[in-house]
C-alpha cells in the first residue's frame, strides 16, 4: 500500500480499490506525559490506545449512520487497528473542529478571564482551528475560511449543523452510562462536493467526566463498549 500521509495518531495508505486505510497508532496528544485532547502534539504514547479508539470510532459511526448522518466510514479491523474509509478532501491544509459543551481546557487558557473552567455552554459552542503545529493550530472563523477560499459559507454551516448533531448523539450515548461530555474534537472533508464527517470519534479526542474527574482514553473506551 501507499502511505499518503503519517499523522499524530495514525497513519493513512491509498488502496487499490480506491478507498483509503487508516492505520491507528497508540500515540496520544497531550504535553509532559499528560493526556489532553486539546494540545496540537503527541505528548505519550499509551499502550492498546490505537485499538480502543479504533472500537469507539466503529461504534460511534455506527450510531450516526442509524441516525441518517453520512460519514466516510467503510469497515474496520479492530485486530488490525486499522479502518477502511471513503477519500475525502480535507478543507485547506487540515481543519479541526471542537464542539465545546464545558469550558475548559485551551478555551479557559484563552478566556479564563471571562469564564470559571466547568461553566456549561449551553447548546455547544463550535469553533475551528487549522492544523498548524509551528502556529500553535490557530483558531478561525467561518468569515475566514471563506475569505481565504477554504470552504463557501454554505459548506461553513452544513459542518456547524452536523457538528452540533453528531455531538448530541455521543453526549446522549455517554450520558446513558453515567458520563458527561465536556468536549469534542471532529475532522470534516468533502466527498463529491459534500461535506462529511471524516477521521475518527475516538476516545483520544474527546474530554469526558464522570462525577466529576475526567476519564482516561482507555477506561473511557472499556466503558463505551462494555455496557
Amino acid at each position: 500500500m501507499k502511505k499518503l500521509y503519517e499523522g499524530k495518531t495514525k497513519d493513512v495508505y491509498e488502496l487499490e480499490n480506491g478507498n483509503v486505510l487508516l492505520k491507528f497508532k497508540d500515540d496520544c496528544t497531550g504535553k509532559d506525559g499528560v493526556f489532553d485532547p486539546g494540545e496540537n502534539s503527541v505528548g505519550l504514547t499509551i499502550e492498546g490506545i490505537g485499538k480502543a479508539n479504533l472500537i469507539s470510532s466503529v461504534h460511534y459511526f455506527e450510531l450516526l449512520k442509524q441516525a441518517g448522518i453520512k460519514t466516510h466510514y467503510v469497515s474496520a479491523n479492530v485486530e488490525d487497528a486499522t479502518m477502511e474509509v471513503l477519500p475525502a478532501t480535507v478543507f485547506g491544509h487540515g481543519l479541526e473542529v471542537i464542539c465545546r459543551l464545558v469550558a475548559t481546557g485551551s478555551f479557559i487558557r484563552r478566556y479564563g478571564e471571562y469564564i470559571a473552567d466547568g461553566t456549561v455552554l449551553p447548546g455547544g459552542y463550535v469553533e475551528c482551528t487549522f492544523k498548524n503545529d509551528a502556529k500553535g493550530d490557530p483558531l478561525v472563523t467561518g468569515e475566514g475560511l471563506a475569505a481565504l477560499g477554504v470552504m463557501t459559507p454554505e459548506m461553513f454551516e452544513s459542518m456547524k449543523e452536523q457538528t452540533l448533531k453528531i455531538t448530541k448523539i455521543v453526549a446522549d450515548d455517554l450520558k446513558s452510562i453515567g458520563l458527561d461530555l465536556w468536549d469534542i474534537k471532529f475532522e470534516f472533508g468533502y466527498n463529491n462536493g459534500e461535506v462529511i464527517l471524516i477521521d475518527e470519534i475516538a476516545s483520544g479526542n474527546m474530554r469526558v467526566y464522570k462525577d466529576g474527574v475526567i476519564v482516561p482514553p482507555v477506561e473511557l473506551t472499556k466503558m463505551i463498549n462494555n455496557r
